[in-house]
């Protein structure tokens, strides 16, 4: 019977030195992740350690909204690229000055953000894509701003009779009237409906329904690009050699309809600035050296883009004064210096002439 009882008790012992040393195993257990998950951050210091100042669900809260800010800053993230170089840089198939040349980015280009890594960004710009240093590039707010500065809204219209209306609602009085040659002077997008617009110098609203906008950033061009277009300047050069185009007479038409088209209603000195600018394009390096090159570049001269251009060049119909101001640009007249952009006043500093800033 004794031997009975002493063996129950040393079972019993047994079984208790077991339950005991769960105990302290799980308390082990429990203690080890608080410590190693309390040196994340505070915010999960909080959510452990009820006793922190801000009970668990707030913490909670706080930690997601801090990561969500984080995701939103991260998607924000632009992905343009602006070329930050005087006249040209190459673009390469890797990144290495050693790779082979694609392409080329000249003055005021821009893309897009394909990689970047080793100090080199790939990018792609209208047809051209490769390689390019970033010791040439901008990014982020700096492309932003170059962007804003150096881009051109184009502005279609897409129906006959455009109204222009006294404030945004297709309720407000029409104050006047334009057609599809017509072009806009865009003043800020008001919503998704409508857009205010400087007409006759006065503020008023178009509907977006009949209209087409667009954002044009001059693109880089690939060798094959280059190739083909000196080809064609050189055949050009040839034809007009040989009596069959007079060239000379060909481009004081064209820029006279350019003149006509973004200063026909200015002084003379408007007028001679405008040709000036592209004449002065023209000899630059950093752009076409032609002036037909010049005019309809990707982005950059609205009339040429949508067509209104052509149609003033084909009808003849000019302004007084646009021939000679072509004339006297092709000589190499300019009253406003080396200055190779132009914009309505208002929004860049520079040379004002009449209604329009050039720099």
């Amino acid at each position: 019977m004794l031997k009975s009882r002493g063996t129950a008790v040393l079972v019993a012992s047994l079984i208790l030195c077991l339950v005991l040393s769960g105990i302290f195993c799980l308390d082990a257990e429990a203690v080890e992740p608080k410590e190693s998950t309390v040196s994340f951050s505070a915010g999960i210091a909080q959510i452990i350690d009820p006793s922190a100042g801000n009970s668990g669900a707030e913490a909670v809260a706080e930690l997601t909204k801090s990561m969500n800010r984080s995701h939103e800053q991260s998607e924000e993230e632009s992905d343009l690229v602006m070329v930050n170089v005087q006249q040209a840089m190459n673009v390469r198939a890797e990144a290495s000055e050693d790779s082979d040349k694609v392409g080329v980015l000249y003055k005021d280009c821009g893309g897009r953000i394909l990689e970047r890594k080793d100090g080199w960004t790939r990018l792609k710009s209208g047809d051209l894509i490769g390689w390019a240093s970033d010791a040439y590039l901008l990014f982020g707010d700096e492309a932003e701003a170059m962007a804003n500065d150096v881009g051109n809204l184009i502005v279609t219209i897409q129906t006959e009779t455009l109204r222009v209306r006294s404030a945004p609602g297709r309720d407000a009085d029409v104050i006047g009237l334009l057609t599809a040659d017509d072009e806009l002077d865009i003043i800020e997008f008001v919503d998704d409906d409508w857009i205010s617009v400087d007409y006759k110098d006065e503020t008023g609203y178009v509907s977006t329904e009949f209209v087409d906008v667009d954002f044009h950033i001059d693109a880089g061009e690939t060798l094959a690009a280059i190739r083909q277009r000196e080809e064609e300047e050189r055949r050009a050069k040839l034809t007009a050699n040989q009596g069959a185009v007079i060239v000379g007479g060909d481009d004081l038409r064209l820029l006279a309809a350019l003149i006509h088209c973004e200063a026909g209603s200015e002084t003379y000195n408007g007028k001679l600035a405008v040709g000036a600018v592209v004449m002065n394009r023209v000899r630059s390096g950093a752009y076409p050296n032609t002036i037909s090159g010049v005019i309809f570049a990707s982005g950059q001269f609205t009339p040429a883009l949508n067509g209104k251009v052509a149609r003033v060049y084909t009808s003849g119909n000019f302004a007084a004064g646009c021939y000679e101001a072509a004339q006297a640009a092709i000589n190499g007249e300019t009253n406003v210096g080396d200055a190779t952009h132009f914009r309505r006043a208002g929004n860049h500093d520079g040379i004002l002439i009449d209604n329009q800033v050039f720099w």
